[in-house]
C-alpha cells in the first residue's frame, strides 16, 4: 500500500461515522434548546432580517403617529433594522387594525393601537371586522394621554363641583365639544354625564382641533380634551382647566385636581396606545419587542418628549398590557351602552 494511505476498511469506517456524529450534535442542540441551556437568540437568529413595518391606523402627526415613530427610532437603533411607519387611517383606526389583525405573525408587522380601536370599538360599531382578544398579540403598552376638563372662560364655574352644581340646575343647558361621535373625549364626557348625574349635549366635530376651536370662541361650552393640546391654552387663558381626567395629577400640570378628587371618586379616563402584533405573534419576538420599548421609555431623550406632549409612559409586561385591553373593553362597554351610541363603519 502507498505510503500515506489509510486502508480501505479505515475510510469505510469514517465515512460510516460521520453521519452519527452530526445526528448526535444536532440531537445535542435540540435537547440543549429544549432545555433552555442554549441562548435564545440562537432560535432567532434570522429575526428581524428585514425591515420592520408599524401601521399607525390614524393620519399623521397625531398621538399614535408620534409614538410610533418614537419607537420605531428606538428599534432601528437596536434591531440594526429601520421601522417603516404606515399609516392607514380611516373608520376610527379600524382600517389599520384590521391591516395589521391579517398580516402574517413573523414579527415585521406590527400596529400602534390605541383605546379607540381596541377598547371602544367592540362596542361601538355593530360589525367590526377583528375581535381585538383574539386577533392580535399584545406587545407593550406605551403612553397614557391625560384629558383635561376645560371651559370656556365665560362659564362661571370654577371648578368641578360648580360645574355639576350648575348642569344639573339647568339640565340640557350646557354643551360640550369632541372630535366626533365615539371619540374618546365625547365618551370620557359621556361618563362624566353619567357619574355627576347631569345632562350636558353633545356638539360633536370632526377632529379635536376645530372642538377645541370652538370652545375657545365660546360656541361651545366645556370638553374633554388631549392634555397635550389643550394645557396651552389654558395656560394662555384662552380657556380654563378645571380638572385632569386620570387617577393621580400630572406632573406637567400639578396645580391642576383630577375630577375624582373634585367630588367624582372613581372617575378616571386615560386614553393608552400601544404596540400589538397578529395573534400568534412568537413569544420570543414578544418578549424582545416588549423589552426594548420599556428600555426606550426609560431613556431620558424621550422622557422629555413626552414631557412636551403632556403624555405619560406606561412601562410594563405584555401580560398587564393585555390585561389593561381586556379591563377597557368592558369599561367602554358600560359607557356606550350606557350613552346609546352607535356608529357605522
Amino acid at each position: 500500500m502507498p505510503p500515506g494511505r489509510r486502508p480501505p476498511s479505515d475510510r469505510r469506517a469514517r465515512r460510516t461515522c460521520a453521519p452519527a456524529v452530526a445526528a448526535g450534535v444536532l440531537s445535542g442542540l435540540v435537547a440543549a434548546l429544549a432545555a433552555g441551556l442554549l441562548p435564545s437568540a440562537w432560535a432567532q437568529t434570522a429575526w428581524p432580517a428585514r425591515p420592520i413595518r408599524i401601521i399607525v391606523p390614524f393620519a399623521p402627526g397625531g398621538p399614535n403617529d408620534v409614538l410610533a415613530r418614537l419607537i420605531g427610532a428606538r428599534f432601528g437603533e437596536a434591531f440594526g433594522q429601520p421601522a417603516i411607519i404606515d399609516n392607514r387611517g380611516g373608520a376610527g383606526g379600524t382600517i389599520g387594525a384590521e391591516a395589521t389583525a391579517r398580516s402574517p405573525a413573523d414579527g415585521y408587522t406590527l400596529a400602534m393601537g390605541g383605546s379607540s380601536n381596541l377598547a371602544v370599538a367592540p362596542s361601538l360599531y355593530a360589525k367590526l371586522p377583528y375581535d381585538p382578544l383574539r386577533d392580535f398579540s399584545p406587545v407593550a403598552n406605551i403612553a397614557r394621554v391625560p384629558y383635561l376638563l376645560v371651559v370656556n372662560p365665560r362659564v362661571p364655574a370654577r371648578n368641578v363641583k360648580e360645574l355639576v352644581a350648575m348642569a344639573r340646575t339647568k339640565p340640557g343647558y350646557l354643551n360640550y365639544g369632541s372630535s366626533g361621535v365615539g371619540s374618546m373625549s365625547s365618551l370620557a364626557a359621556e361618563w362624566f354625564n353619567a357619574s355627576a348625574g347631569t345632562r350636558i349635549v353633545h356638539i360633536p366635530f370632526k377632529g379635536t382641533a376645530p372642538a377645541l376651536t370652538e370652545v375657545i370662541a365660546g360656541s361651545v361650552d366645556l370638553m374633554m380634551a388631549d392634555m397635550g393640546l389643550a394645557l396651552a391654552h389654558a395656560k394662555a387663558g384662552r380657556m380654563r382647566a378645571l380638572a385632569i381626567t386620570t387617577s393621580r395629577r400630572s406632573p406637567t400640570a400639578p396645580d391642576i385636581p383630577t375630577v375624582a378628587e373634585s367630588g367624582l371618586p372613581g372617575f378616571e379616563v386615560s386614553p393608552w396606545f400601544g404596540l400589538v402584533g397578529p395573534a400568534g405573534l412568537p413569544r420570543e419576538i414578544v418578549e424582545r419587542l416588549n423589552r426594548e420599548v420599556n428600555t426606550a421609555l426609560r431613556s431620558p431623550e424621550l422622557l422629555r418628549r413626552f414631557a412636551e406632549l403632556g403624555y405619560e409612559t406606561a412601562p410594563g409586561s405584555a401580560e398587564q398590557f393585555a390585561a389593561e385591553i381586556r379591563r377597557d373593553i368592558e369599561l367602554y362597554r358600560r359607557i356606550v351602552k350606557g350613552a346609546g351610541i352607535r356608529a357605522e363603519l
